[in-house]
């Protein structure tokens, strides 16, 4: 039962991951920097500590207590992830979205899950789970397999975008222009990387997150691991997250002379913050529930490869929604499907190889 709560809260949370980008489609006349950063500050600013207020009883507190060796950590793998946010843009930009997003989440997923595990075998804590812990029985082998059959789908994916951009690219000489594989390959490897710095994040900040958990098994001896624990870490990580990309967009508001967006009248100032203010809270809920799975499951490469597969899962949907997918071959088609059933297949797997 454990388990399946824990799938059923990272499913949440990638739904939400992967619909985060919906509402920035109603933000009118206004250029990518302002609204992203806008959402931005929702994201890593204001959201976060209001929840970890809602949830962590003295969290303040924890944070503060907190050897400055972790809250240090913790801040420089947002800094870092944060860079791998940026160049994902590019990565996209040169490789198109199904090939550029199967790519970078194909790599986070690897690293994101496995990396951690490795860390472990070589600097151990006590409840943290090994990479040899997890080659050495049963379950563990299973996690890795799940690990295995996620990026077979990624795979996939990334081979229908390919035959989906021939498919378009008939007749449309012009629309690929951009299209540079080496380049697009470089970037999205390193972005990809970066971007699973936000997991090591996590587990740089559990200490912070034990003291929250320890407090509430204190006040609840009989109800298990805090659902909420994560919460004070994410306050600390998504600092550096913002510290890049403010700086970055700051940046691009003052080389494009965007500056003026944010008191433009003749733009739909309220509109374009609320819906960059629900894009902003959106993704930020997908760390939310993944914390509430990472409690439930207790395994980091679990969660992080679930969290990732549901974010695919989520955006092919929605691809698949706005009709993305239309006028493709059927080979095409059916290579689609094929990725998305293995991407779940890794879901089931995972599940099962935690509860084992």
């Amino acid at each position: 039962m454990q388990a399946l709560l824990g799938i059923l809260f990272h499913s949440i949370g990638g739904f939400s991951s992967g619909s985060f980008y919906m509402p920035y489609k109603k933000v009118k006349d206004w250029a990518w920097e302002s609204y992203w950063i806008i959402g931005g500050f929702f994201s890593w600013l204001i959201v976060p500590p209001l929840a970890a207020y809602l949830t962590v009883p003295g969290f303040t507190e924890i944070i503060s207590a907190a050897a400055p060796s972790i809250k240090t950590v913790t801040y420089s793998m947002g800094l870092i992830w944060g860079i791998g946010g940026l160049t994902y843009g590019l990565g996209v930009r040169y490789l198109g979205m199904s090939l550029g997003n199967s790519i970078t989440l194909g790599f986070c997923s690897a690293f994101g899950a496995l990396v951690p595990s490795i860390y472990y075998n070589f600097y151990p804590v006590e409840g943290k789970v090994s990479f040899t812990d997890m080659i050495s029985n049963t379950g563990g082998q299973l996690v890795l397999f799940g690990v295995l059959v996620c990026l077979a789908g990624i795979a996939f994916s990334g081979r229908a975008g390919m035959l989906k951009e021939a498919d378009f690219a008939t007749g449309h000489e012009d629309k690929d222009k951009d299209f540079n594989l080496v380049k697009g390959l470089i970037i999205a490897t390193i972005s990809g990387i970066l971007s699973s710095f936000f997991n090591f994040g996590i587990e740089a900040g559990k200490p912070m997150a034990d003291v929250a958990n320890e407090a509430w098994k204190g006040l609840n001896p009989d109800q298990g691991e805090f659902l909420f624990q994560n919460n004070v870490t994410y306050v600390v990580l998504l600092w550096g997250g913002l510290t890049t990309n403010f700086i970055w967009c700051m940046y691009l508001n003052f080389k494009n002379k965007t500056f003026g967006d944010y008191i433009n009248t003749k733009t739909p100032i309220a509109k374009n913050v609320t819906f960059s203010a629900i894009a902003g809270t959106m993704w930020f809920l997908q760390f939310f529930f993944y914390g509430m799975g990472e409690s439930k499951l207790g395994n980091g490469a679990s969660s992080w490869i679930l969290h990732m597969a549901t974010i695919i899962l989520t955006a092919n949907f929605w691809g698949f929604y706005l009709k993305e997918w239309s006028g493709v071959s059927k080979k095409t088609f059916n290579t689609f499907l094929i990725g998305i059933g293995l991407i779940l297949a890794s879901i089931v797997i995972v599940g099962i190889g935690n509860s084992l």
